[in-house]
């Protein structure tokens, strides 16, 4: 895969001299890399115990196509950031990411703003971006748009210090996020969830938050600042929401207690939540949230700070493979 860096037009695929399997990148810190032509790899074992056929599936269908990949591995959270920077300007034809949306949202949050192209391979329990761009599990169909020349440009936002692609929250499903146990997600995957969900519906302590939106003062129980329509994988919560336009919609759940919280996921499930009549959903550009106490903040499925916080869209886009 050829990428003209000046054009900002992908031009025609191209093909290494000879299909090889992926390599293993060396040490090199501090040197300038020259790797014109590889697709780099940032792959997160940990994200993809479960799925590291697939991965492997796809690092075969990459070689078929006569792709050059270069493959970094993480060990340790923050790292795909770390790769992510090192990586910049050194000529890669992409920078795919193999993991969850936590490990997606490092590499994002790095590359956004730069001349960068930004690829995928989901390895997650919830895959929302991967489902908002349109890009399959299947390994044959992951390596075609890899290997393949159509991108997207996308706004990311920013929160609590830390950027995001899909989705940020407070109130209940921040809660749900702080409770998911990270030694039982890696075994069971959505079950994590499902199971911390559980337990916050029975421990469920209501919140009050105050909205700031583009100025304007409201109030709600529990927020969502969507970028993209999808939710917690496939669930529409945000319908008119695209990652391409520079605003947010943000998702305003005004009514608190269980008996709440149980409509609002009953109406998720039938793709109903935004027609209630005490769910709101407000366009803008930046915000503030504060609250009676102070509430966990989750990004991308990972939290990230607690309120009060700031959001707006982060300056810049990011260039993305899609299908």
């Amino acid at each position: 895969m050829i990428v003209s860096r000046n054009s900002g037009v992908a031009g025609p695929r191209a093909v290494a001299a000879k299909a090889a399997l992926p390599r293993r990148m060396p040490d090199r810190s501090g040197a300038k890399l020259d790797e014109s032509g590889t697709i780099l790899v940032i792959y997160n074992p940990t994200a993809g115990r479960r799925r590291r056929g697939r991965f492997q599936r796809t690092l075969r269908a990459l070689a078929r196509k006569g792709c050059r990949v270069t493959v970094r591995e993480t060990s340790a959270a923050g790292e795909a950031r770390i790769f992510a920077r090192d990586s910049i300007g050194n000529g890669f034809a992409a920078i795919v990411v193999a993991g969850g949306d936590g490990t997606i949202n490092e590499v994002a949050g790095v590359l956004a703003g730069s001349d960068e192209i930004l690829g995928i391979i989901p390895l997650g329990t919830a895959n929302v971006l991967a489902a908002e761009i349109g890009v399959s599990t299947n390994p044959e169909q992951i390596a075609s748009v890899i290997a393949g020349d159509k991108r997207k440009s996308i706004r990311i936002g920013e929160i609590s210090n830390r950027r995001f692609v899909m989705m940020a929250g407070v109130g209940f499903d921040a809660q749900v996020v702080a409770g998911v146990t990270p030694g039982l997600k890696r075994l069971t995957g959505k079950f994590a969830y499902v199971a911390a969900t559980l337990s916050e519906f029975i421990h469920h302590k209501p919140a009050r938050l105050r909205l700031t939106l583009d100025g304007v003062e409201m109030s709600a129980a529990s927020a969502v600042i969507a970028n993209g329509h999808y939710y917690a994988g496939r669930f529409v919560l945000a319908p008119d929401a695209r990652l391409e336009e520079a605003a947010f919609h943000v998702c305003l759940f005004e009514r608190s207690g269980r008996w709440n919280v149980l409509r609002y996921a009953l109406a998720m499930a039938l793709g109903t939540i935004s027609r209630l009549p005490d769910v709101r959903i407000v366009k803008a550009g930046s915000g503030v949230i504060h609250s009676s106490e102070n509430e966990p903040v989750q990004a991308d499925g990972d939290i990230v700070g607690k309120t009060p916080i700031a959001f707006a869209l982060s300056p810049g886009s990011l260039s993305m493979l899609v299908p």
